[in-house]
């Protein structure tokens, strides 16, 4: 025991000094090592003097990282001391073994820092699972308790620093994330998003150079009042971004033209003539009822009968007679249930035919489309309406036309990216629309400026973009860069972005899931920070 004792010391005590190592018992679950301290005094915790006088002393047994699977119980022997300063109120205390024991622990600190990084890596239930598969038993509550006891990081005052939202309840609770973007790591959670929240956080960190954030109203009101020396940078991703958003504004705007053009045969082509269907049916008793009392109240009206009259004559109500007498044919008379009443959707229905035979055969699509032209009625008139007429007439022959979402992708990819197919459906998109053709060169020559930085260009983009009348998105857009323009040539000239805080964002999102909706603020903010 005697020759081994210096390596198990080594092994077991490496990052704690003055412990001497007694025995060492194992068992068939449990290895049991006995130790005590060898200082000749220590310091007061209350006053700092040191003292050497020794009051008593009594085992403790923290327990330490399980060792080839088996539970490590560590029964360490400390002294009580005597404090020799009169002026203290403590009149005994316990030695402490720097690197191995606590106050209160009941745990080794490496077990203890063990736990905490399984802690801040999975949090509670996961956690607890991770850590008693390698023979650390612990509770959930116990890891998120010792993530709350762990200090505040020191504050630091960044050079370049990046502001974003994330979604503590997604469409209710909305705080704030900022992080150093030279050495990419978090630096602070804000409770909410307010402009005044991080006015005053910058303003206590007058060193601040640059800030990284989207075109958010209160950030860009935050960042001005909170920083008014730092340069404000624009991020060239929700630039893109925005941009792809009103291109699909824009196709869809022109979706007519996403369909190729037919190709007729060559020679005269004769013109089809509209066949004239008159509503009311030959030989329908109800039709000539009707027909015959128009022509009987128009014979006695033209004979200088009144009105009332006639009523009394042929047995009929006074408002009947007025409406026959308005009616110049038969046929304004026709409101019978063999014909299709006038309904709401009727005003709506040549443009559903006509998306019917542009190859949309979705009834919810259809219906959100005239809501938005102003249909006040819900689905299911749309949905009946495609069941019981538009499923019943051929669509049309060839291959069905792109979404504009497809189109806009297309027009937003590298041409050397687009694969062959994509690449002939956009040029053929291209040539039956001008407009759309408009649409591409702009987009162009704004990605050839946020891949180049070459923000110097904006101003005479906007100037173009905003002169296309056809293209009312693609001018909204360039309007909307108008109001924070210094920021964004910014954005479009400088290297910095706001790429690494999407990055934060995305994985404050993994560490909420994680919790199970136990991701108060305050335990969130410290997985954040010390992870």
């Amino acid at each position: 025991m005697d020759e081994v004792r210096p390596k198990l010391e080594e092994l077991l005590f490496s990052s704690a000094e003055d412990v001497y190592l007694e025995s060492v018992e194992v068992t068939d679950m449990v290895v049991r090592v006995e130790a005590r301290s060898m200082v000749q005094e220590a310091a007061c915790p209350g006053c700092g003097c040191r003292s050497g006088r020794v009051h008593g002393s009594y085992l403790r047994f923290p327990r330490d990282l399980p060792l080839a699977g088996k539970c490590v119980v560590v029964a360490l022997r400390v002294r009580r001391f005597v404090c020799t300063e009169t002026s203290c109120p403590r009149k005994t205390f316990v030695e402490q073994v720097p690197g191995l024991t606590r106050r209160f622990g009941r745990r080794t600190e490496r077990l203890r820092s063990a736990l905490i990084s399984v802690a801040l890596a999975l949090a509670g239930r996961a956690g607890a699972r991770m850590a008693n598969t390698f023979g650390a038993q612990v509770s959930r509550n116990t890891l998120l308790r010792l993530i709350t006891s762990l200090p505040e990081p020191p504050t630091v005052t960044p050079r370049v620093v990046g502001v974003d939202e994330y979604a503590q309840r997604r469409g209710r609770i909305y705080r704030t994330v900022l992080v150093d973007v030279e050495t990419r790591r978090p630096i602070d959670l804000l409770p909410d998003r307010e402009a005044d929240t991080l006015a005053a956080w910058l303003a206590e960190r007058p060193g601040i150079e640059i800030v990284c954030r989207d075109r958010a109203p209160f950030f860009a009101d935050g960042a001005t009042r909170g920083a008014p020396q730092a340069l404000q940078v624009a991020d060239r991703w929700h630039l893109w971004h925005n941009l792809g958003e009103a291109a699909e504004k824009c196709v869809y705007r022109h979706r007519g033209c996403l369909r190729p053009m037919p190709v007729l045969p060559d020679g005269p082509q004769e013109k089809a003539e509209p066949a004239v269907s008159s509503p009311w049916p030959t030989g329908h008793r109800f039709a000539e009822r009707t027909r015959a009392k128009h022509a009987t109240v128009h014979a006695l009206l033209a004979a200088g009968h009144s009105k009332r009259s006639v009523a009394r004559q042929l047995g009929m109500g006074l408002n009947t007679i007025m409406r026959f007498s308005r009616a110049t044919t038969p046929e304004e008379l026709f409101t019978g249930q063999w014909q299709n009443r006038a309904t709401r959707p009727d005003a709506f229905k040549p443009y559903l035919d006509q998306r019917w035979q542009d190859g949309c055969t979705n009834a919810w699509k259809l219906w959100e489309e005239i809501s938005e032209q102003g249909y006040p009625d819900g689905y299911s008139s749309v949905r009946d309406y495609v069941r019981r007429t538009l499923r019943g007439k051929p669509q049309p022959i060839g291959p069905r036309p792109p979404s504009a979402r497809a189109v806009a992708r297309w027009i937003l990819t590298h041409l050397d990216a687009l694969v062959e197919r994509d690449l002939l459906q956009l040029e053929a998109v291209l040539a039956n629309c001008p407009e759309l053709t408009a649409l591409a060169e702009h987009v162009r020559s704004f990605a050839h400026m946020v891949t180049e930085l070459q923000g110097d260009r904006l101003p005479e983009w906007i100037e173009s973009a905003r002169a296309v009348a056809d293209l009312p998105s693609l001018s909204r857009f360039a309007q909307h860069l108008e109001r924070d323009l210094d920021t964004v040539i910014a954005g479009l000239t400088l290297p910095w972005n706001s790429g690494v805080v999407e990055g934060h964002v995305n994985r404050i999102k993994m560490f909420k899931r994680q919790m199970f909706g136990r991701a108060g603020f305050e335990l969130l903010r410290k997985r954040v920070l010390l992870a």
